[in-house]
């Protein structure tokens, strides 16, 4: 079992020595780190034992920093709380820990650093403070162990605690595509680019083909290391290293993703359901300027809250619409950490709800926070969240991949909630279009309507023609839904073609006695 422990915690708590001291690896390979004695960007190593593989994300504790320690945050498991037992909790210990908490990271052991730097009763008094922080959380049950990475006091006990969290690690079955958040780019010589990061989700084999987005670029797999050793193909939850042929490690930027190809949207708008921090300085505001962290990437962008008070106060949930200033590649369910322009602090977390999203109008917010209401359900597994996506699509529908590159699914997964769905009747798949089962009864019945009114009005008319039916009823769906509905109403002997109109199955030229004199007064002038 692979599983990705992050470190958390203030600046100087001893968190690159206590990877150290675990792993006899220094994750500071910076320059400037070995210089300044501080961790300025992430660093990494592992331990075995048995089948049991734990990579190590050692992240900065500098507030400066803060970015960076999202960018190796967004893919643990488990994350590893550093205390500095002489200090105690301190402002980038809870900034570390709301991020945590934000991301919904379920798993992590507590651990007070530098033991034999303190008496007995400072070393209580930080174990109180590390529960107060803890409390009411998913850290608050977990355990707490008291460790000197100097002398070695504590260490075997916490790794043995760390593997036993480890094998406690739930994973759901993976049935997302193959996707890589890069956190670092580098040139080996005979190599050429190599990439790395958490492969979030899927596998990536020697030989694949991998799309790397924003950009678009698609790129051949030549080779894969995980642990720092050749393998065959790298699985979800393992740290991974990709050698890619066709570009320079200069193009790959950390913040781009590496997925399969076709099976995610770039998009600068998303839909999201937001969590405000309880002691955020003041409400999220409309229009309101922040910083993004999604995956890897930081990105800036404006905020529209859809809501009827244009904001989200602190302690409070809502929904909102974040226009960024670059695209992003994301998918439905994806967590992301929102931090304040300026100064930097970190203020809500969220999740993506439709990573491809239109903007909205304000007479639409009643109905489209029922539809976000459900896919936030979707996203924790309690509901079909393509089944979600095609209500939302309303009468034009959506298609296949359209829906594969909201969600990120598998093929066999996505259509096996497809065909589910289908069972359920509640989506009609219309000629490759899937549309929602009520949509599309409203549509055939008001096609018939209108077939029906064009008869009362022109009593001597054929029908109505094709195109103007189209256009009156079918203008905001796809043209597969229009062959679809009409072709069912003619199926079903409620109307029939006459080349180029529609007409009621029914329908005869009825004239009154007036008109039938006209009509053999003319035909017999002719």
């Amino acid at each position: 079992m692979d599983i990705i422990v992050g470190t958390a915690g203030h600046i100087d708590h001893g968190k690159t020595a206590l990877v150290k001291a675990l792993t006899g690896v220094d994750a500071d390979r910076l320059p400037e780190e070995k210089q300044r004695g501080i961790t300025i960007d992430l660093g990494f190593a592992e331990m075995h034992d048995g089948e049991t593989r734990i990579g190590f994300v050692d992240v900065p504790g500098h507030e400066r920093f803060v970015k960076n320690m999202l960018a190796g945050a967004s893919g643990i498991d488990l994350v590893l709380l550093v205390i500095a037992a002489d200090e105690g909790v301190m402002p980038q210990t809870r900034e570390h820990f709301d991020i945590c908490r934000l991301l919904r990271i379920r798993n992590g052991v507590v651990v007070l650093t530098k033991s034999d730097l303190v008496d007995p009763d400072t070393l209580e008094l930080a174990r109180l403070d590390a529960a107060e922080l803890v409390r009411d959380s998913f850290l608050e049950f977990a355990p707490v162990y008291v460790v000197s990475s100097r002398s070695g006091d504590g260490i075997d006990e916490l790794k043995s605690g760390l593997l036993t969290a480890a094998r406690d690690v739930h994973r759901d079955k993976d049935i997302f595509e193959a996707r890589l958040s890069v956190d670092r780019s580098f040139s080996i010589k005979g190599f050429g680019a190599v990439v790395t990061g958490t492969l979030a989700s899927g596998e990536v084999a020697d030989g694949d083909e991998l799309e790397l987005l924003p950009v678009g670029r698609k790129l051949r797999v030549r080779g894969v290391q995980t642990h720092g050793k050749s393998v065959a193909a790298a699985h979800a939850g393992q740290r991974t290293a990709v050698n890619l042929a066709g570009i320079d490690y200069a193009d790959v930027n950390r913040g781009m993703v590496l997925v399969s190809p076709g099976t995610l949207s770039v998009a600068q708008t998303f839909d999201a359901e937001i969590e405000m921090l309880p002691d955020a300085p003041r409400s999220l505001r409309s229009r309101q300027r922040v910083r993004v962290h999604l995956g890897t990437a930081e990105v800036l962008a404006r905020v529209s809250v859809l809501n009827e008070d244009h904001e989200i106060a602190p302690g409070a949930k809502g929904f909102a619409q974040l226009r960024l200033e670059v695209p992003v590649a994301g998918a439905h369910g994806d967590r992301f950490i929102i931090r304040s322009y300026s100064p930097q602090h970190t203020i809500a977390g969220g999740r993506v709800l439709d990573p491809v999203a239109q903007r909205h109008r304000r007479s639409e917010f009643p109905t489209l926070s029922a539809l976000l209401g459900e896919l936030s359900k979707a996203a924790d597994g309690a509901a079909n969240s393509a089944d979600v996506f095609v209500r939302m699509s309303a009468e034009r529908g959506t298609r296949f991949g359209e829906l594969r590159s909201r969600t990120g699914l598998k093929a066999d997964a996505l259509e096996q909630l497809i065909e589910d769905a289908r069972t359920r009747h509640s989506i009609i798949d219309a000629g490759g279009v899937l549309v929602s089962e009520t949509p599309f009864e409203k549509l055939k019945a008001a096609a018939l309507a209108a077939i029906e009114a064009h008869h009362r009005s022109d009593k001597l008319s054929r029908g109505l023609q094709k195109e103007t039916l189209r256009e009156k009823i079918f203008k905001r769906s796809q043209p597969e839904v229009f062959r679809a509905v009409t072709g069912i109403l003619e199926r079903d002997g409620k109307i029939s073609s006459d080349q180029d109109v529609f007409k009621l199955a029914s329908h005869e030229l009825q004239l009154s006695a007036a008109e039938r004199a006209a009509f053999d007064k003319l035909r017999r002038i002719y």
